[in-house]
């Protein structure tokens, strides 16, 4: 089992009381104001970092679109309009809330955020809460909880908050107690004195919104001053999840809400014709209501039992769906006849030609989709776990027929996501019901519901065409052929979702993957593209690292066949190819701790590979046993990660151990079967998602030391690193060239009823 506690390593202390010399810290201009007290809004200039010149033993390639402006840069520059919109309070008890308009979703935001605050406000961590926001239409497209953007996006606009609150404290206790204020303070939650006296915050709180304040300069922390930001901290929210206190969705108590189920169609996106036995079902033990939505039949009862017993004896004459009829193997040849051509012609050198097959693949979150709603004839107050809540809101509105200001959309936090949490279909359709009944529901997808009927990551087919000469790789193409993924949420409202098609699949497609996916290599001239033709529609969204775990993957296997061809070791090549020092950096930390090229037995085999994206890079190094081909086991894996500014070292060490678990899942055996328009498998016993068993025993995470002033994306940095080092291992364990995946992708199981 997986200890990151005792296993995991930093790659170097970060240092203790300074910092390591760092670029020149560009000026920042900020506009801090107060907006109600105790609220606190502020505002920061920042930019970007420039990547580092290519090696000189390649030939070095063009500068893709990522390295030069990536997906999260976008949404930083889309959060610039409203990012000094943060509410920021401090109560009489000195305890300090900064409401968070993103999503927690167990990927520890809160406490980055918590310590940000902490670190800025010189207050205990303990005494920092983060609530979720609700949805704030006026945050356009600031309230996005996707795309590795949250500590991205809110890094330096919770400092200068907090900073703003800080000085705040000083200048209230300098006017209350004509004290100067340049010799004054702060210290655990307290303004100091010179003669020692302690005024805590919150005796500060009440006289700081109502007099008329000194106007001090507001002034953030050099990260020399840092006490708290990087280093390794637990969650805030770790008690309360481990006792079973933290209320989830269906937790909450409100007045009248009942428990309702779905019964859903036999094939995807299928619509109700006819309920054939509606009396039966009324009259059944419990029974409260029942509602034909567009997705369903919504059965209330006294208690979910009850509720599961007559959905499930309902009778319902269906309207088809979008891919009735159809096979895994039928959407495979679609793609793989939508795939573009290449440009390079082969035969005039060495080449290598490769095709690869990602199955679909469920997100599978530990919480299934959940929502409770009432919706009345004026108003409507929506509960569930949202990571983009102002369309939530926006569509929940259109639908029922009420104006924005009359819907409240409240975020709780939720049991995982990796994508999921980016629709809403929980809400909405808790909304639809609600408004049908004229009652509110709370409202529980089964585990059956969400594998079946939930959002997936498509299937996938990659061509690629590699040719060298000479010992330089000459071009590389790499042609994916997706099904298509559903940007419908756009980039949070209801602006940028209703421009979401694109026109043809020149959309959001193509818009994120150029600005995600990027060849870290030298490999002379590289063209990725993308098509995702539409003779596929499933119910889709982004699933965690979107295009990146395949695409980059499957580059990963091809630059060890690459590294063969022209007789080098695969960490060499990979050393003398990649483009910058940073990235050799992370590659060479991995080999040196992972004790790359050591003799395996026979069966056995390391793999390692590479991955950057969101300004961040990390490097995998696994080593399997594949004695038995049908079951490898990955048993031990050193990873190294570098983020430019770590916060939480511990957060970030959970990340790219989860990320390596979602690689070794749906590289070894996690997938969808679809037969005749749905998916075979229907719960955990039959997604097979990574056991105990499929994990390595031996893990350790070397977080690099910090490089520059702000962090880098992580949330989905994890994925594509391992799932190259997977793909390369087992191809050098087994002597083979994988190129479907999940290698093991058997039906050993009795699917359930449709």
């Amino acid at each position: 089992m997986v200890n990151p506690t005792t296993r995991s390593e930093r790659g170097d202390e970060l240092p203790q009381g300074g910092d390591a010399p760092l670029p020149a810290v560009r000026r920042r201009r900020f506009l801090t104001y107060l907006v109600a007290a105790p609220a606190l809004t502020v505002a920061a200039k920042m930019g970007l970092d420039s990547a580092a010149s290519p090696a000189a033993e390649a030939i070095p390639s063009l500068p893709q679109l990522p390295e030069v402006y990536d997906l999260g840069d976008l949404i930083k520059l889309s959060c610039e309009p409203t990012k000094d919109m943060l509410v920021l309070e401090v109560d009489k008890d000195g305890t300090v809330r900064l409401f968070l308009p993103r999503m927690e979703v167990g990927q520890g935001i809160t406490t980055a955020a918590a310590m940000l605050v902490a670190e800025e406000m010189d207050v205990p961590l303990s005494k920092v809460e983060i609530p979720l926001s609700d949805a704030r239409p006026e945050l356009i497209w600031n309230q996005l909880t996707g795309g590795s953007s949250t500590i991205r996006t809110v890094y330096e606009p919770i400092r200068n908050a907090a900073a703003s609150a800080r000085t705040s404290m000083v200048a209230a206790a300098s006017k209350k107690y004509g004290l100067p204020a340049e010799e004054l303070t702060t210290r655990d939650g307290a303004v100091i004195a010179p003669n020692g006296s302690v005024y805590p915050f919150g005796s500060l709180t009440a006289y700081a919104a109502n007099a008329e304040l000194p106007k001090l300069a507001v002034k953030t922390k050099s990260s020399s001053e840092f006490k708290l930001i990087g280093k390794k901290t637990d969650r805030i929210d770790a008690r309360k999840m481990v006792t079973g206190q933290m209320e989830y969705t269906l937790d909450l108590d409100v007045p009248g809400a009942m428990p309702t189920m779905v019964r859903r169609p036999p094939t995807i996106q299928g619509s109700p014709k006819e309920i054939l036995n509606e009396d039966e079902i009324r009259a059944m033990p419990g029974v409260i209501d029942i509602a034909m939505v567009a997705t369903g039949v919504a059965v209330m009862a006294e208690t979910f039992g009850q509720a599961l017993d007559a959905k499930d004896a309902l009778e319902v004459n269906w309207n088809p769906g979008t891919i009735d009829g159809l096979s895994n193997e039928d959407i495979k040849a679609r793609l793989s006849a939508a795939a573009v051509p290449f440009t390079v012609p082969s035969g005039l050198t060495d080449f290598i030609d490769a095709e690869f097959d990602f199955a679909p693949v469920s997100h599978a979150p530990l919480e299934t989709n959940t929502a409770i709603a009432d919706v009345r004839s004026d108003r409507a107050e929506i509960w569930s776990g949202l990571k983009i809540p102002i369309i939530a809101l926006q569509n929940i509105a259109q639908e029922v027929g009420l104006s924005e200001d009359a819907v409240t959309v409240h975020v709780v936090q939720s049991g995982g996501s990796f994508g999921r949490r980016l629709f809403h279909d929980g809400a909405l359709e808790a909304a639809r019901i609600s408004k049908a009944m004229g009652k509110p529901v709370k409202l529980l997808w089964t585990r059956v519901d969400d594998m079946r009927h939930g959002r997936i990551r498509g299937a996938s087919h990659h061509k690629v065409r590699a040719t060298f000469a000479s010992n330089q790789v000459l071009s590389y193409e790499h042609r994916v052929a997706s099904v298509k993924t559903d940007w419908r949420h756009g980039f949070g409202e209801a602006i940028t979702a209703a421009g979401a098609e694109g026109i043809g699949n020149l959309g959001y497609t193509q818009t994120i993957f150029n600005m995600t996916v990027e060849c870290p290599y030298n490999f002379g001239a590289v063209t990725e593209v993308i098509n995702e033709p539409e003779n596929v529609i499933l119910n889709t969204s982004a699933w965690r690292s979107v295009y990146s775990a395949m695409t980059r993957g499957a580059e990963e296997i091809i630059v060890d066949e690459i590294a063969a061809k022209l007789g080098k070791d695969p960490y060499e090549f990979r050393r003398e190819f990649l483009k910058t020092d940073e990235a050799r950096a992370v590659l060479e930390k991995v080999a040196v701790e992972g004790k790359w090229g050591k003799n395996m037995p026979d069966g056995h085999a390391q793999g390692i590979a590479y991955h950057q994206e969101y300004r961040s890079r990390t490097a995998c190094l696994m080593e399997m046993d594949a004695t038995d081909p049908k079951n490898p086991r990955v048993y031990k894996a050193t990873i190294a990660v570098d983020v430019g500014r770590p916060i939480n070292p511990t957060g970030l060490q959970a990340q790219m151990i989860s990320g390596m678990t979602d690689a070794i899942a749906t590289m070894h055996r996690a997938g969808l079967h679809f037969e005749d328009g749905l998916p075979l498998e229907g719960s955990y016993s039959q997604f097979h998602y990574a056991r105990q068993k499929n994990s390595p025993i031996d893990v350790r995470v070397f977080v690099m030391p910090p490089n520059r002033e702000e962090p880098g994306g992580s949330g989905e940095l994890g994925v594509p690193a391992s799932a190259g080092a997977f793909g390369c291992a087992y191809a050098r364990a087994t002597g083979t060239k994988p190129r479907s995946f999940p290698i093991n992708f058997d039906v050993d199981f009795e699917p359930f009823p449709r």
